[in-house]
């Protein structure tokens, strides 16, 4: 079943400010009617009893324990930075003045 066809994928291109070649348009409205005749047979599944989730696949926390440390001292910090000013990393000016 085709819904979109090349004027709706010239449309939303030209949206987007995408620039397609006749064979890129040809071939987008294939892909994207694949697209949606895939979620028109996900739509037809049964799905009673099926519990919702947020990931496909379980995740645990891979984060450390927060605790706390000793950071680095002034004169670490510093040992590599390219230059260093007043107790201050100096970096180039990035604003221009008017």
């Amino acid at each position: 079943m085709s819904i979109i066809d090349k004027k709706t994928v010239e449309h939303v291109a030209n949206l987007a400010r995408l620039y397609l070649t006749d064979a890129e348009k040809e071939d987008m409205t294939e892909i994207l009617n694949k697209i949606l005749d895939f979620e028109q047979k996900l739509a037809g599944l049964n799905t009673d009893g099926v519990k919702p989730m947020a990931h496909a696949v379980p995740l645990e926390n891979v984060m450390r324990d927060d605790t706390v440390e000793e950071s680095l001292s002034v004169r670490e910090a510093f040992l590599n930075a390219p230059c260093e000013a007043e107790g201050f990393f100096k970096v180039p000016r990035i604003v221009e003045k008017d």
